[in-house]
C-alpha cells in the first residue's frame, strides 16, 4: 500500500455537509459524482495532499443507507492506494483478511476500488484503490 488515498464519510445531507466541509476547507468540493451501482453520490474536497469523500446514499437499499441506519453520520472507510490492486487483494487473502468483492470495480474518482471486510480490520472498513489508466 502506498498511503492513504481518502478517508470516506457517510452523510445524510451532502448539499449541507458539502456547505460545511468547504467552510472547514476554505474551498469548495473538487469534484461531485454518483456511483449509480453503489446507489451513492459522492463529493470530494483535498486539503493539502490528504482528501475526504463524503458519501450520501441514492437509494435506501444501498450500503451507506443502511450504514447511516444502523451508526448514523460519520467516518465510513478508510481508503488506501495501491500500485495493483489485483495482486494485493491476493496478497492480502493469504494473510487471512476477507475481502468483499473480489473482482475491483469501478469507484468513484477513476479508481477500480475493492473493499476487505471489518471483521477482518479491527471494525473498519477499508477500501484498496487503483487509478485507472
Amino acid at each position: 500500500m502506498k498511503k492513504i488515498e481518502h478517508i470516506g464519510i457517510a452523510v445524510k445531507n451532502l448539499e449541507k455537509s458539502n456547505k460545511l466541509f468547504a467552510s472547514l476547507f476554505g474551498e469548495p468540493s473538487y469534484k461531485i459524482e454518483e456511483v449509480a451501482s453503489e446507489g451513492v453520490k459522492t463529493s470530494f474536497f483535498a486539503s493539502g495532499p490528504n482528501k475526504i469523500e463524503l458519501l450520501q446514499a441514492t437509494n435506501p437499499n444501498s450500503p451507506i443507507a443502511k450504514f447511516i441506519e444502523n451508526k448514523g453520520e460519520g467516518i465510513h472507510h478508510i481508503a488506501f492506494a495501491v500500485l495493483d490492486i489485483e495482486e494485493e487483494v491476493k496478497r492480502l487473502q493469504n494473510e487471512g483478511f476477507v475481502v468483499l468483492n473480489e473482482i475491483p470495480k469501478k469507484g468513484a474518482d477513476n479508481k477500480l476500488v475493492v473493499f476487505l471486510h471489518p471483521k477482518s480490520t479491527n471494525g473498519v472498513l477499508i477500501e484498496l484503490c487503483q487509478e485507472i489508466d
